[in-house]
């Protein structure tokens, strides 16, 4: 479903269950260690399915300089997947997204869409579309 070099940007307000999707995401490809919000720790990673993934958090910038005096662009370099939370905070400097995810609070629900930016985006959303048996919205 996800592959090596994938950039999904997370939106979403405090709360609306960015860091629970990123845990869902983690459980179905095999993960059974803890899944922590890295808010405080900028970034957490994990190894599944032969793959790196790096969670960020960069609710805490006070500018977007932080991210790069923080090395984070490194982890941008197609050998991994990157989850970003809060990805605005690190405008201009952070990587574009293949896919952007929107989670909203509805009632006691969320609402999720899904947008494809590139290629891979697309193909990644088409293997998701499959498994969940989803029919996507036109356009």
């Amino acid at each position: 479903m996800v592959e090596k070099g994938l950039v999904i940007w997370l939106q979403g307000d405090l709360g609306a269950g960015k860091t629970t999707l990123v845990r869902g995401l983690l459980r179905a490809l095999g993960h059974t260690g803890s899944v922590k919000s890295p808010t405080y720790t900028l970034i957490e990673p994990y190894v599944v399915s032969r793959l790196d993934l790096y969670h960020f958090d960069f609710y805490r910038f006070t500018s977007a300089e932080e991210f790069l005096d923080a090395g984070l662009d490194e982890y941008f370099a197609g050998q991994g997947v990157c989850l970003v939370e809060w990805p605005d905070k690190a405008h201009p400097y952070l990587a574009p997204p293949d896919l952007e995810v929107a989670l909203t609070v509805a009632g006691t629900g969320r609402q999720v869409e899904l947008t494809a930016r590139t290629e891979a985006g697309r193909t990644c959303l088409g293997k998701l579309t499959t498994v969940l048996g989803a029919n996507p919205a036109p356009g």
